[in-house]
């Protein structure tokens, strides 16, 4: 690489560049030798610092951290369709569009917590603060349901009609799920990034620890989910929504005593700055040399030394794809006459951070259809399970809980990938993981367009056994537990994967933004599937049609909305396979050269951020 700093034309400013030169090779000699005396210590206080924080240890806190948080969080979004028509009185469609928006809020926090963390806040302090948030917007919605919406008490269980709800209470309610929303959102893409901090590239054994973290994060999050989905779905399916509310707020505390226990003996990564003017001076430089041809990669600009140009990241070696971003790296005579301006030159680094997101938008992209499939669960399997035969004996099954075996799907299917299919496939392909990535994403989408499959069949069972003049169809709510299960299943293959690949593709500056886009996918699909429904209901609905999903199911056609969304799969899936075939990994400098940004003193400096 071609190494530039400040290159001047005058014969002045060539003298002082010289002693400049001669100055910096003399520091360099004499820190060389200061060094090679100082090395054993500095290596010895390094190794002390990371046997000491990080590892398994606190990962686990953070595991427990994330398992009672997502208990919290879906005791209050699992049931929620149910909670907007019982209670607040809304129609199926606007129910379930009201959650998706909900939902796909959630998510889309999740950018701003990755951006916090990421340039200015760290992890810790990110994750502190917004669980903060999380806690006030849960201590909202339990007030606000005792007080102001469950009038009389115990209305809400589908025979006890609420009364009309005051607008005051509408607005407080909203308001406290929507805080819910920003405190979770911004929480989760960062605290799955922080636990991932916890081990150390630099060991071998710490990195493959680093890859079975992000399992055990994703079975944690469906263990805590466990609970709210069966016992406090219950409680609120039966009409006790505050006893779910004031359960989920207990939840959220622990989860938030857990995270602090661990302060001292965390590994703390300090944060690397604001990524948007470093990606924006790419583009802008690359545009204003746009007549320029790019330079081989050898002639490329970059800064002498192990150390990149980006606080606290790696170097980036060079890619040949999107070549023309190479332009913002390609030295010219105008460069060489002036000062640095970052606008018009960028280190080979800093381009390729801007290629490593241009090249994981179109992967990203091709998993929003699959959150369209995923977002159904929580809203139209609830709605479908709701008028289905739900009673076993004497007690009723609430169609919310349903999604446990969504849950025990991920779970058993977690275990079975990493102990059975992790090895057999790592034998075959000879990858120690078993299968990449991408390919685990693209087996994810396949099992997720057979669970719209196997939902829009469950739904024309349950139209041939509806009784006329009954809401309920007489065919058993068990009929949808394949749909349940494959969709599980599927979030094992996608959603891990989609962690591991992100997190590990995105350079070091902006880690949590590459766990945000995880969660970001999640949340555009709710908003896409808002809009599907949008669509389909103003096709559909015309004249006397009550359309494919009416507020009376028994007269729509859901199933045929099931099935409009496993085509928009299968097409998806092609157009995945397109794009994982032209995607190139990243490629960074070796680990044993990142120098880890562990701070000394810790927990104090921690503490005074907090």
């Amino acid at each position: 690489m071609a190494a530039v700093d400040s290159l001047n034309c005058t014969n002045e400013q060539v003298r002082d560049q010289d002693n400049k030169t001669n100055g910096e090779s003399e520091a360099v000699s004499r820190n060389f030798h200061e060094n090679e005396l100082k090395g054993t210590t500095a290596k010895t206080k390094e190794s002390v610092i990371r046997k000491s924080t990080g590892g398994w240890t606190f990962a686990s806190l953070l595991l427990v951290n994330q398992g009672l948080a997502t208990l919290a969080f879906f005791g209050v979004g699992v049931n929620l369709v149910l909670f907007l028509t019982r209670v607040l009185d809304q129609e199926n469609a606007v129910a379930a569009n009201s959650v998706s928006k909900w939902t796909g809020t959630v998510y889309l926090c999740s950018l701003i917590g990755a951006f916090l963390s990421d340039s200015y806040w760290g992890r810790y302090l990110t994750c502190a603060v917004f669980q903060l948030i999380f806690l006030l917007g849960l201590v909202l919605l339990s007030l606000t349901s005792w007080l102001f919406l469950f009038h009389p008490s115990g209305c809400g269980d589908e025979e006890l009609v609420c009364s009309p709800t005051s607008s005051i209470g509408v607005a407080i309610f909203y308001l406290s799920i929507y805080l819910v929303a920003l405190g979770y959102g911004g929480y989760q893409p960062t605290i799955a990034t922080f636990g991932s901090d916890q081990f150390d590239e630099a060991n071998p054994k710490e990195i493959a620890s680093k890859a079975v973290f992000f399992s055990y994060f994703y079975f944690a999050l469906n263990l805590g989910s466990l609970f709210s989905n069966t016992i406090l779905v219950f409680y609120e399916d039966t009409g006790r929504w505050t006893i779910g509310f004031v359960a989920s707020l207990g939840s959220a505390v622990l989860a938030l005593l857990f995270f602090l226990l661990g302060t001292p003996g965390y590994r703390y990564l300090k944060p690397c700055g604001n990524p948007l003017p470093r990606v924006a001076q790419v583009f802008v430089a690359a545009a204003r040399k746009w007549d320029v041809v790019p330079s081989n990669s050898g002639d490329l600009y970059e800064v002498e030394g192990p150390e990149s140009a980006i606080r606290g990241s790696r170097k980036i070696f060079h890619s040949n794809e999107i070549a023309f971003l190479d332009k913002a790296a390609t030295i010219t005579n105008h460069d060489l006459c002036g000062t640095n301006d970052p606008w018009r030159l960028c280190t080979v680094t800093q381009v390729e951070e801007a290629k490593c997101v241009m090249k994981m938008l179109p992967i990203w992209l091709c998993t929003i259809i699959y959150s369209v499939v995923f977002t159904q669960m929580a809203s139209l399997f609830v709605e479908q399970g709701n008028v289905m035969k739900s009673d076993i004996g004497s007690f009723h099954l609430p169609a919310a809980s349903m999604s446990a075996f969504d849950i025990c799907s991920v779970l058993i299917c977690t275990g079975i990938y990493r102990q059975v299919l992790v090895p057999l496939a790592g034998k075959l392909s000879g990858n120690p993981k078993g299968l990449t990535e991408l390919q685990r994403m693209g087996i994810g989408l396949l099992i997720g367009m057979l669970s719209m499959v196997a939902a829009g069949a469950t739904e024309i069972a349950r139209l041939k056994h509806v009784v006329r003049g009954e809401k309920i169809s007489s065919l058993s709510i068990f009929w949808q537990i394949p749909q349940y299960v494959l969709v599980g299943a599927s979030e094992v293959f996608m959603y891990v994967g989609q962690l591991e690949f992100f997190n590990g593709q995105a350079p070091d500056g902006i880690k949590s933004f590459g766990s945000s886009l995880c969660m970001a996918s999640i949340s555009l699909g709710n908003y896409v599937s808002s809009l599907l429904v949008i669509m389909v209901m103003g096709i559909t609905a015309r004249g006397k049609s009550p359309g494919w999903i009416p507020d009376d199911l028994n007269t729509g056609h859901m199933d045929r909305f099931y099935f409009l969304l496993a085509v928009l799969a299968a097409f998806d899936f092609v157009i995945y396979v397109y794009c994982a075939k032209w995607y190139k990994c990243i490629n960074l400098q070796d680990s044993d050269e990142k120098e880890i940004q562990i701070m000394e003193s810790q927990e104090d400096v921690v503490l005074k951020k907090v």
